[in-house]
Order: structure tokens, then sequence, then C-alpha cells
């Protein structure tokens, strides 16, 4: 239910922001109520875009005076209903983009919550340096949102998630003071680490408004296509290429075969790279300074899992145009899904170890539940997140996934804790997740949680009903 403003407060808005940072116009109000998968509604009576830290905190005052609730949003990507405001004010980061400065001798970057993460990688190849992040809505998706969901993406093997990739915060805390944090230091062992709290949290226990991030020396990548006949084949190899080339593996994805059908019956122009009957492929990247090296230590590591048995075939990118070939089937598996059917898509984490056996009795539990199931299953091996989506296509005779959606997810939720993983991975807890993580997590964790958002936002104006009820 959308709150009522106080005309106070209202105008008092409106005199803050100025016209160009507010707006109330309902085909606006919509949009930013509509996540960008349109697969929940939300609702906002109000639309504020400060373009400055001291706007934020004059903003975040106002509201906390007034008891009026805010929901933070970047890009509104997200997919958990974290940023969608339901009756809040949306408090938008699109004005506040500003590169603040870039320190190459310092190997970091200090911008706006609001700058997307594209622009970001921009301002890092200027300075030659690289900031590792990458991820589908790169283009779309804001630093502000990427930390308050601690992004994961396909370099998380090498460089960790976001939060690694902090080294101070700015934020608005719920009162309107400001936290600085924007220190470059890598080391300042003063305490409890702040910056590390606000990441994850969702808008929960602050705004953040810029943010100092590590910058690391630019490589290149040797990229291959690789055949496997199993999941366990598939971790295998995983540990097969890092024992010979260590942090050199960048990236490590495990793609099914149908999905690589999905991909190309949606995109006529795509081409499967080395179409075969075997049920598994891997996409991995070796990154070097030197692209000759990366390549050689590519091909040494392939030829020992050949010999092994652990790959069928496999093909090595001849230029960098056939990597992003190789990169565009496994980054339009999320659309290519929807457009063959429906899909009930989680987002979960297990030991890397434990991942064949978790596929193969969480596959055989759903189909306990729904007999026709069908799966796509692909992510992040190195990491153990796995994109796990029960599918179900668009001509099926008698549908049944969208009727079955709860007990399947439980299923799921239960045999993701059972071998000891996480059901939210990279993509954050947000509404969708909240209630299921408060049956599943350990009492204390859940008190531990409720009792700093009381402490830092004691009036629960923060994106409230994310993460945690209180």
């Amino acid at each position: 239910m959308t709150q009522t403003l106080p005309p106070i407060f209202l105008a008092a808005v409106k005199d803050l922001l100025g016209p160009r940072g507010w707006t109330q116009e309902p085909e606006k109000l919509d949009a930013a109520a509509t996540p960008w998968r349109g697969t929940y509604k939300g609702e906002t009576p109000l639309i504020a875009r400060p373009a400055s830290t001291a706007e934020a905190a004059a903003l975040v005052k106002l509201c906390a005076q007034h008891g009026v609730a805010m929901t933070p949003q970047g890009g509104n990507t997200g997919l958990i209903d974290g940023g969608t405001p339901h009756g809040e004010v949306c408090v938008s980061m699109t004005r506040m983009t500003a590169l603040r400065e870039t320190d190459p001798f310092n190997n970091s970057l200090t911008i706006e919550a609001g700058a997307t993460l594209v622009s970001a990688q921009a301002a890092a190849d200027a300075a030659g340096r690289l900031f590792p992040l990458s991820l589908g809505s790169e283009g779309t998706a804001t630093i502000g949102g990427l930390i308050s969901t601690n992004a994961g993406g396909v370099a998380v093997l090498r460089y960790g998630m976001m939060r690694d990739l902090i080294l101070g915060l700015e934020v608005v805390l719920p009162s309107g003071e400001v936290w600085d944090g924007l220190s470059g230091l890598r080391k300042n062992n003063t305490g409890y680490d702040l910056k590390h709290l606000f990441a994850g949290a969702e808008g929960t226990l602050g705004l953040i408004t810029a943010a100092t991030l590590k910058l690391f020396p630019q490589v290149q990548r040797a990229s291959a296509w690789v055949i496997c006949a199993s999941a366990e084949d598939v971790v295998k190899l995983l540990a097969l290429v890092r024992g010979r080339v260590g942090d050199s593996v960048t990236s490590f994805e495990i793609i099914p075969g149908n999905a690589v059908d999905m991909v190309v019956a949606d995109i006529p122009t795509t081409r499967d790279p080395m179409p075969s009957n075997a049920p598994w492929r891997v996409l991995m990247d070796i990154s070097q300074t030197d692209g000759a090296y990366a390549r050689s230590l590519l091909e040494s590591a392939l030829e020992a899992a050949m010999e092994e048995g652990l790959i069928q075939d496999a093909v090595i990118a001849e230029s960098e145009t056939q990597a992003k070939s190789f990169w565009h089937i496994r980054e339009t598996i999320p659309l290519s899904k929807r457009a063959y059917g429906a899909a009930l898509n989680q987002d979960i984490s297990v030991p890397v170890s434990r991942i064949p056996v978790f596929i193969e009795a969480c596959n055989a539990a759903v189909r306990d539940v729904l007999p026709t199931a069908d799966f796509v299953i692909f992510g992040h091996v190195g990491d153990g997140n796995l994109h796990y989506s029960v599918v179900e296509a668009l001509d099926a005779a008698s549908p049944q996934l969208k009727a079955k959606e709860a007990a399947i997810t439980r299923v799921i939720y239960d045999t993701v804790m059972a071998h000891g993983g996480s059901i939210s991975a990279e993509h954050g807890v947000g509404r969708l997740k909240r209630d299921e993580l408060a049956r599943l997590r350990p009492p204390a964790a859940t008190d531990a949680m409720r009792a700093i958002k009381r402490a830092l936002d004691p009036q629960g104006i923060m994106n409230p009903g994310r993460v945690v009820t209180v």
C-alpha cells in the first residue's frame, strides 16, 4: 500500500531537490515500481533524485523527521524484489554518477553510487587498470545496487564478490548523518569494518552514495569452450586446471547442452561452437598480462584434461570476436530460457565438491513433485554458484509448473541446505527470499541481524520488509 506523504514533507522535498530532483508523473512512478523482468509490481508515491551527498543526507533526514519510508534504487535490475518500492518513496540514484577520483598508483577509483558498472570499467580502463566485476546487466546495473546486493558475476573465482572489491564507502545513515569512509587504505585495523556491514544489506541500513573500489592490472584472456560428459568431470576439470595454472583461472562456467539449444533456437544468428550430444559444456577464461602466455597455459591444461579423460573435446578461441561469441551464448541463456517457456529460477550455491551430487539429488526431489520437470542449470562452478531453473515448455501438454511453484521452491531450498549450501548466492534476499531465509537460517543469526537493523534504523524507514523483518 502506498504511504500517504505529509504535505509539509512533500513541499520540503520539492524545495530541497528542485524541479529536476523529483517527479510524481504516473508513467515514471510506474516504471520505477516495475522491475525489468516484470514478474511482480510495486508502487510509489514519489521518486526523489538527489544530485549530491548533501542532498541525499538532507532527504534522508526529512524522511526520518516525518517517518517516511524509502527504497533506494539503482538500475532496477534486481531479481529478488529488493529495490522495487512497495509504497515507499523511491530514492533514485540516477543523478549521482560522478567519477570523483582515479588513483592508478593506489589501484583505486572513487565513484558515485548511481554510476553504471560499465562506466566504472571504462574509468579503470582509461587509467590503464582493470575493474574486474562483470555481469550481463553491467550497462544498467549501478555501483550502489551492486554493493547493496554484494553482486558476484563471472570473475568471482579470481577477484571475489563485490564486497571483496570495496576499499571504502560513503553512506547516509537513517538519521541523515553521513559516514565518510571513502578510504583507499588496504590495511586499517581500527575496530569494526563498517563497509562490510553495508555491502549486501540491500539498503536496509543506509543509503550508499559513493564507493572507493579496487583496481587491478589489465590482463589478456584465452577462452575455451569445452565438452564434458558429467558434472563430476566438470568439477574435476576445475581442480585440474587450477592445480596447473593457479589464480590465472578467471572464469569457469558450467552450461548444459539444452541451454545452448535454447539460445540457438531463440537467436538464429547464434552458432553452437561445438555441437555434441554430451550433457555439459564449460566456458573458461585464463588471464595473464601476456596473452600468448595465457593461451599456452590453457592449451597445456586442456591437454592434461584430455589425457585424464575429463573432457571429450574443446576449442580455444582464435580471436576476441570468437571469445565474445562463446560468452554471448552464456549471457543469453536467461532471456532464451524465457522464450522457451515458463521457468522457476533460483540463485543458489553449494560447496564446489558437492555440485554433482546436489544436482542429482535436487533434480530427483523436484521430479517427485513435478514428474514432467525439465532443468536448465548453469553458472559459476568456481565458486559453487548455480542458477538452478525448473523449466516447462510453452507447448507443454498439461502445464503444472506455476501451480506447484511453492512446493518446488521448498524442495529446492531444503535440498540446498541439506548439502551445506545457501539459498542466495549473488542476487540477495529482498522480499522474495526473506521469509524462507528466516526459516532456514540459525535463529541466532536472525536475532543478530534484527538487533543491527533496530540499532541503526530504529524507525524502520530504510527499505523496510527486505532481508529481515523486525
